[in-house]
């Protein structure tokens, strides 16, 4: 996701990963870091970072369908390369 960000930039898309981290309520949203097995450690693009109403857990595998953002700042230190935002989480 990370390698093709410019090019999917305000596009919909479907992604299915692993939970490994989930925080509720921060600025009026739930926020969900996925991995769905692309990206390496190495370089840091191996999490998606997603904002949604719904909830999930730790170790969930879902679907999320939801717009994707690039290079937003919400500040306060919530700086995302890519963000998928808006999120339908299907588990």
């Amino acid at each position: 996701m990370h390698a093709q960000r410019a090019s999917l930039k305000g596009k919909t898309v479907l992604v299915r990963g692993k939970v490994v981290k989930f925080l509720a309520g921060i600025m009026d949203r739930n926020w969900l870091h996925l991995r769905d097995g692309s990206g390496s450690a190495d370089k840091g693009d191996n999490d998606l970072t997603v904002t949604t109403r719904q909830t999930a857990v730790v170790g969930d595998v879902v679907t999320v369908k939801a717009t994707v953002g690039v290079d937003r700042d919400f500040g306060a230190g919530y700086v995302y390369g890519v963000i998928l935002e808006d999120a339908q989480v299907e588990k």
